[in-house]
């Protein structure tokens, strides 16, 4: 009895030592947060190199589908492949057609179809604009030795980019009624009440609507900014925000060097709204960083500005304020391209161009937990409520 009378009181320490312990790290992670992230700098263990890439790729768009990342070309580079998450493996989807040069384009997701396992893909823009879609199944399948299933999605022009048409099949190719509008480093975004509308931002300060059901651009206006915006980050802060006349509005953010804004359409009467964002002196050189937007905070990997950047930044969208990571990237970084995994909380880095003007075939991932503040709060929360 008096053993174990001792073994549950050292256990009993031992679970105050760990809260104490972990209470005191989180104050101290807290604390450094406020201000300049203060983590020791193991760069190894912050980021998990995985398998290379089939080529070196920069200029990369990547779509997430489940468990496959889907690469869609890069700068001079046609060829498109799905990586398999879980598998940690790469499969050839196709090519671009050999008339398309590929140079700053830039790829959504229009459809998202869970129940036939099916995506459709928007690409285009780049220095040579061009316009294509493709209707996408998993190249996994082919796994299962479903011969009938296979065959059918191959005659179906499945996993194939075509041209992308209108309600007669005549060809449709953005921006090319604007012929003087430069398309390369363009970022775009879907939107609207019924995910209809295509957010186009663009050189040197353009943001335009164009109506995916209409084949038309039913908007054009100037951002309020004198930098040049290409190669930046745009993102989606809310899918719709209710305002108090029940009017939808959808809001977005974009930061390029030193310009950053919030953006909101109010689609009823296809006005938009521009609100200044304080943007820090460390980023305010930097574009062609890759970044990813989560749990209301943006991050920010490397860049191009004075150099390449091999920093980590991130975004507090509701404090408005910025942070700079002691820990880096293995390496400086530009053109590189970032995407979030819900389903296992992990940022996949991919490509870009080193600081000795190389292409790479590096393809990392991250955990947000390391990167987002109120993962840590959770995780605090969470282990004080065990004990």
């Amino acid at each position: 009895m008096l053993f174990k009378m001792t073994m549950l009181s050292e256990l009993s320490v031992g679970k105050h030592y760990l809260i104490s312990h972990n209470f005191v790290n989180y104050l101290k992670l807290k604390k450094n947060f406020n201000n300049i992230n203060e983590m020791h700098n193991r760069n190894t263990t912050y980021f998990q190199t995985l398998k290379e890439l089939p080529t070196p790729f920069e200029q990369s768009q990547c779509v997430l589908h489940k468990y496959e990342l889907l690469i869609c070309g890069g700068a001079y580079k046609r060829a498109c492949y799905s990586y398999h998450i879980l598998k940690n493996k790469y499969k050839f989807i196709c090519q671009y057609p050999s008339d398309i040069d590929l140079v700053g384009h830039c790829v959504v997701k229009l459809i998202n179809n869970d129940k036939d396992n099916q995506i459709t893909l928007l690409s285009f823009g780049g220095y040579c604009k061009h316009t294509l879609v493709m209707k996408y199944v998993s190249v996994w399948n082919d796994d299962n030795n479903n011969y009938n299933e296979n065959k059918t999605n191959k005659s179906n022009n499945y996993n194939k980019w075509i041209p992308f048409t209108d309600n007669h099949n005549h060809p449709i190719i953005i921006g090319i009624e604007r012929d003087n509008d430069d398309y390369e480093g363009v970022r775009a975004l879907i939107g609207g009440i019924n995910n209809h509308l295509l957010f186009i931002t663009y050189f040197i300060n353009n943001i335009s609507v164009f109506d995916l059901n209409t084949f038309q651009y039913i908007k054009h206006t100037t951002l309020p900014t004198d930098n040049e915006i290409y190669y930046h980050c745009f993102v989606s802060k809310e899918m719709m925000k209710t305002n108090k006349k029940n009017k939808q509005n959808y809001q977005m953010l974009l930061f390029c060097k030193e310009t950053g804004l919030s953006i909101e359409y109010d689609e009823d009467n296809n006005t938009f709204q521009f609100y200044q964002l304080y943007v820090c002196h460390d980023i305010a050189p930097l574009f062609r960083y890759a970044y990813v937007y989560i749990n209301n905070i943006i991050l920010f990997f490397g860049g191009y500005g004075n150099g390449v950047s091999k920093s980590v930044h991130m975004y507090l969208i509701q404090e408005n304020k910025w942070m700079i990571f002691k820990n880096t990237l293995p390496s400086p970084l530009r053109n590189c391209v970032a995407i979030f995994n819900e389903e296992d909380n992990n940022i996949h880095i991919i490509g870009g161009i080193n600081d000795k003007d190389i292409k790479v075939s590096t393809h990392m991932k991250t955990k947000v937990c390391l990167w987002d503040p109120s993962q840590l709060v959770m995780i605090c929360l969470f282990i004080i409520y065990l004990f």
